[in-house]
């Protein structure tokens, strides 16, 4: 069962970036720190959006075999976002052969997606209608590999299974955080806290860049470089 967050924590970590959560989550130790985010292969389609923070609903897909007798299944997926927690992000693995030709989700999906509290989609395959998604669905985000011009032949394989999309595992129910320079999980039992270690963060950068618009001298950077570094 997917741990929930009240609403209010859910708008607090939307009003940071996701590399300020990034660090927030790295104080914690409750990971390595080269896990739990993607690889720069998921590219941000949406830019200039707020920051992407929901749940995710997985489930693997491929659009690339020829033939049209598979089921899509896309009448059990959106039971599926129905019933997720929301707000809810749509998590795809391509398990096809041809990756660089597949396409998961257009206007008309995203669209749907938003109506039943949907918030973004990521894929490490392809998406289409980016200016339509942001048209008729403003504020989704989607993270995908690329776009392709076509939605080949669509099959929604297994759901609510963990996937492995760009460098990162996400399983249902995790949280992601997510923005133009890239997408996240935050474990949910320390949600509460990267919060204020954002806050935090935010308020050491500042320091940081009020010391670099005055005089300093060089070995001061470098002592501030030294402990930013950890």
């Amino acid at each position: 069962m997917t741990t929930t967050l009240p609403p209010e924590l859910l708008a607090a970590l939307a009003e940071f970036d996701s590399p300020t959560v990034s660090n927030a989550v790295e104080l914690f130790e409750t990971r390595d720190h080269v896990e739990g985010y993607a690889s720069l292969a998921l590219r941000c389609l949406t830019p200039g959006e707020r920051p992407m923070v929901g749940y995710a609903v997985t489930m693997t897909a491929d659009t690339t075999r020829p033939g049209e007798t598979r089921p899509h299944r896309i009448g059990e997926l959106f039971d599926r976002i129905l019933a997720a927690p929301r707000p809810s992000v749509l998590v795809i693995q391509h398990v096809g052969e041809d990756r660089a030709r597949s396409c998961f989700v257009g206007d008309m999906f995203c669209a749907a997606l938003q109506r039943y509290g949907g918030v973004g989609v990521a894929t490490d395959g392809g998406v289409r209608d980016v200016p339509g998604i942001r048209q008729r669905a403003p504020g989704f985000g989607v993270f995908a590999a690329g776009t392709v011009v076509s939605h080949g032949a669509p099959a929604f394989i297994d759901f609510d299974v963990a996937v492995s999309i760009c460098g990162m595992t996400i399983a249902s129910g995790d949280l992601i955080h997510a923005d133009d320079s890239g997408l996240l999980t935050v474990p949910v039992a320390i949600a509460g806290g990267v919060v204020e270690k954002a806050r935090a963060i935010r308020a050491k950068e500042r320091e940081f860049f009020d010391f670099l618009a005055a005089d300093f001298a060089h070995e001061d950077l470098k002592r501030r470089l030294v402990k930013n570094a950890h």
